[in-house]
């Protein structure tokens, strides 16, 4: 039987509500792929089964920064997030560090970005400055 990238999110997020790490998550969605000759579709697929998990109460987030995280800090993201989707009922927050972000943070959700970071912002002032919009 074949199923479109949607409803196998849909199958894969709904029984693996109960996984918390993505990684995990991940390495499950990669294993079913690679049996059936998909690998290609990873990236996708991960996208839409988080996006599955998200519209259950379950809201993942990567957060990039240049720097380790206290928990102060991942705390204060996960009440920002709670108070952006309140219909969430548990928040995953993820780290990640990336030497270029500089500085600030790049937060990852299933099907959008925030970046609040000090590289986007130099980038966003040199594109300007070179369009002659400043």
């Amino acid at each position: 039987m074949s199923y479109t990238r949607t409803d196998l999110a849909a199958i894969i997020g709904k029984k693996t509500l109960h996984i918390g790490d993505t990684k995990v998550l991940a390495k499950e969605v990669a294993a079913y792929l690679m049996e059936n000759n998909h690998v290609s579709d990873l990236e996708s697929l991960m996208r839409d089964v988080l996006a599955y998990r998200q519209s259950h109460g379950v809201l993942e987030a990567e957060v990039t920064s240049a720097h380790e995280l206290d928990d102060q800090t991942i705390n204060e993201v996960k009440q920002l997030l709670k108070q952006h989707y309140p219909d969430a009922k548990k928040v995953v927050v993820h780290t990640s560090i990336d030497p270029e972000v500089v500085g600030g943070l790049r937060v990852t959700l299933a099907n959008e970005q925030l970046d609040m970071s000090v590289r986007s912002k130099l980038d966003m002032f040199r594109r300007l400055t070179t369009e002659g919009n400043i």
